[in-house]
């Protein structure tokens, strides 16, 4: 089985992948380990040091030998990586079952302001100003976010409620 978890910084991708990995028995993947172990080197330092482009470039590569190259995971995508290269058609396709985990603004600011100092596209970005650039952000990734078959509510709930609730559309 092959579960992919899109969604905003902060919407728990990572959290709710290891549970549910834990639950159903199916290993977990991040796409940023994987492109800073392939690149060794951080996510941070490949922007800084190579740009965007070049992130973008290695993270569509990888991302598809990985889908590729693997027969059952449970992989979170990047923020950002669905909105580039193509890389939402891997949410439709017939193999995999993918979850957008959708926050409000209100949930991913309260989350984000705890954990600045973690996230380089905000850590600079003065807290009074967090809800309309996270506003944006969702409204321009809005569509690639929305081709995800599936999309689960976070807000308010636990990891294990919302493992249970992806668990419920799986079976």
């Amino acid at each position: 089985m092959k579960i992919v978890l899109v969604g905003y910084m902060a919407s728990g991708k990572s959290t709710i992948g290891k549970e549910l990995s834990k639950n159903v028995g199916i290993p977990f993947y991040d796409l940023d380990e994987i492109i800073a172990e392939n690149e060794n080197a951080s996510i941070n330092f490949i922007f800084e040091t190579k740009g965007e482009i070049y992130f973008r470039k290695v993270e569509h590569q990888l991302l598809q030998e990985f889908h590729q190259q693997n027969d059952s995971y449970i992989l979170a995508l990047g923020g950002g990586t669905p909105c580039y290269a193509n890389n939402h058609l891997l949410l439709q396709d017939e193999t995999v079952h993918s979850f957008y985990l959708r926050g409000s603004i209100a949930t991913l600011v309260a989350r984000l302001k705890k954990e600045k100092e973690l996230r380089p596209l905000v850590a600079n970005i003065p807290n009074e100003e967090l809800p309309e650039f996270i506003a944006k952000h969702l409204f321009d990734r809005n569509y690639y976010y929305q081709q995800a078959k599936h999309t689960i509510a976070i807000d308010a709930k636990s990891a294990e409620e919302i493992v249970e609730e992806i668990r419920t559309q799986l079976a």
